[in-house]
């Protein structure tokens, strides 16, 4: 059963299940794309949202921001691997002309922890169904294809103390391998706070020990789930 009910065509919303592989990409910041259909204004919003709640704090966010819209119609997809929990809704729109295009492309995308608002300023021309579905289908293909992608994994956080000449080069070594600084301390040595995915994490000690010829190690204070750019192919 839908988990809201008005009038006809008000709102249409539905969660189910659906299979996703893993590890599935997730967005690695909010963006927003605009365009214009025959005088009606699109404004597409595009945000990571690792739980329901964190995606319904984002489209009341949006729905308040743009409060004098014609609709703002909102979808997520939460989740990822076997199961994950989709949402749309029409907002007023013809019913299947909106909420369910966008959901469409989302999924299609290979996106997960996703939520999206496309918000519209209707410009006096009406659209159709046909034109309504392919403006709503283009609005969210703007945001999902310029995104920047990346995948939740398990990290190791870590500290590095080494002398100040080693500094420069560990900067660069640290992104090889999709990990981030996340701190320097500066004192008679230098302290690195690093995280770097778990199955980089021997390869990045390797490095360690062949830039300081086996004095140096990274020692692991932590390990938990983050976002990390998605791996690129070379």
């Amino acid at each position: 059963m839908s988990p809201c009910r008005v009038k006809r065509h008000k709102c249409r919303a539905t969660v189910y299940n659906w299979r996703v592989p893993k590890p599935y990409l997730v967005p690695l910041n909010e963006i927003r794309r605009e365009h214009v259909v025959m005088n009606s204004r699109f404004i597409s919003t595009l945000a990571p949202a690792f739980s329901i709640d964190e995606a319904r704090a984002f489209m009341a966010r949006i729905k308040h921001e743009f409060a004098d819209a014609s609709h703002n119609v909102p979808v997520y997809i939460i989740g990822g691997g076997n199961t994950v929990t989709e949402y749309f809704s029409d907002d007023g729109e013809p019913g299947g002309t909106s909420g369910k295009p966008a959901l469409a492309v989302l999924r299609g995308s290979g996106l997960g922890d996703a939520a999206l608002v496309i918000t519209r300023y209707f410009g006096g021309t009406l659209l159709g169904t046909g034109g309504l579905v392919k403006a709503y289908t283009e609005s969210a293909q703007l945001v999902v294809n310029a995104v920047g992608r990346g995948q939740r994994v398990p990290v190791h956080v870590a500290m590095i103390a080494m002398p100040y000449n080693l500094l420069e080069r560990l900067r660069l070594i640290v992104p090889r391998h999709r990990g981030e600084v996340l701190g320097e301390d500066f004192a008679a040595d230098v302290t690195m706070t690093v995280s770097l995915p778990v199955n980089s994490f021997e390869a990045f000690q390797n490095d360690l020990r062949e830039l300081s010829a086996g004095k140096i190690q990274a020692e692991i204070i932590e390990t938990k789930e983050m976002v990390v750019p998605e791996a690129k192919s070379v």
